[in-house]
């Protein structure tokens, strides 16, 4: 599949993981942990660098997207569900972050009270299920993109353990991980050519479609 999207993964994946990690270093520069929880989110530094990490989330999936179709004809059909789990994640956490980032500022003036008694019933379940579906979306895009041929096994590899630490992506600094893992698959990218195989390439029949490419 041949778009301005997908030629540019490379450079996409490389400079939305440079962004997104440097964004999460930020958040964690910017949490005065000798303040309490109240005052410390009433800051402005805390506010901006909160609301800039869901802008993040923009060009990280900005960047999941150009990857997955640079490599659709690959992926195969544990590649795309593995890519339609890791999106919805990625949405769903980013959805959280809004909450945090714009809504958190508001509430923390007019309500402190609620932010001091943590989330409660549907509150509960969405935030948990944004955990749950990022972390694991991401370790599922990990195995699938390595057993389907779409990359290395070690970017496989570190796609999990990034997931698994981006359980706790909301807090820095755990989205770190996820950020510098994209922006080694855009280095690979770019270093390789790494070139999506065309469906009418006779290098898809046979065990060459399957083999993972080399690092």
């Amino acid at each position: 599949m041949s778009s301005p999207l997908t030629r540019a993964a490379g450079p996409i994946a490389l400079v939305s993981g440079l962004v997104f990690a440097a964004v999460d270093v930020a958040r964690l520069l910017a949490a005065d942990r000798s303040l309490d929880r109240i005052e410390m989110m009433r800051q402005a530094p805390f506010q901006v660098t909160n609301a800039l990490y869901w802008v993040a989330f923009i060009p990280l999936t900005l960047a999941l997207v150009s990857v997955y179709f640079r490599f659709a004809n690959r992926a195969g059909g544990l590649g795309a569900v593995a890519f339609c789990f890791a999106l919805a994640g990625t949405l769903d956490m980013a959805g959280n972050m809004w909450f945090d980032g714009f809504a958190g500022p508001w509430i923390t003036d007019v309500a402190p009270g609620a932010i001091l008694a943590g989330g409660s019933g549907m509150l509960a379940v969405g935030a948990l299920s944004s955990y749950i579906l990022f972390a694991l979306g991401w370790m599922f895009f990990g195995i699938a993109g390595w057993r389907s041929g779409m990359f290395p096994a070690w970017i496989g590899v570190a796609f999990v353990v990034a997931g698994l630490l981006g359980y706790n992506a909301g807090l820095p600094p755990y989205g770190i991980p996820i950020g510098l893992v994209m922006a080694a698959l855009g280095w690979w990218i770019i270093r390789t050519g790494a070139p999506a195989v065309a469906a009418s390439d006779p290098a898809i029949d046979g065990r060459t479609a399957s083999a993972p490419p080399e690092a």
